[in-house]
């Protein structure tokens, strides 16, 4: 999208939703079932940090459990009461609640729907070339190559 086609502003939930609701492989992906990211950062151009404006059905998570080696990720409730599943258990959040998480410590993170009604949030996180993700709860590795989430199995075999 070139600058003259860019937006000055818009309404969050108006943002195009993602062409493609899941880059991990299967059987990973369809566990993303009733998760919908409207990537908001792209749209304006932006290329250091990322900002989604993510809706949880009921019932749907966030993302595998995971963490990051280089990224840093924040997360701020705007609706509902997501449960974060992190390696200190399960906090229920209500809107108005964040939570912020360091690239490095391991700590696998992911949010969880376990209510009736949707969940709105906005993540944001940084672009660091790099980055590795690991997944505590799952056999699955990721390494981001070239602006792309390349995924293996955690002995290094690829996913086919």
């Amino acid at each position: 999208m070139s600058d003259s086609h860019r937006p000055v502003a818009l309404r969050a939930e108006d943002a195009p939703a993602r062409t493609k609701p899941s880059n991990y492989p299967e059987p990973f992906a369809s566990r993303m079932t009733g998760r919908l990211k409207r990537p908001l950062g792209d749209l304006f151009g932006l290329v250091n940090f990322g900002v989604n404006h993510t809706t949880l059905a009921p019932g749907a998570a966030s993302a595998l459990r995971h963490a990051h080696s280089r990224q840093d990720e924040f997360i701020y409730i705007l609706q509902g009461h997501p449960t974060l599943h992190t390696d200190e258990g399960l906090t229920r959040l209500a809107p108005g609640m964040c939570a912020g998480f360091a690239h490095g410590t391991g700590n696998g993170h992911r949010l969880l729907n376990e209510t009736t009604e949707e969940v709105v949030y906005l993540e944001i996180g940084d672009r660091t070339p790099g980055d590795q993700g690991s997944y505590p709860d799952d056999d699955l590795r990721a390494e981001l190559v070239d602006g792309k989430w390349r995924f293996t199995h955690k002995d290094g075999t690829p996913y086919t």
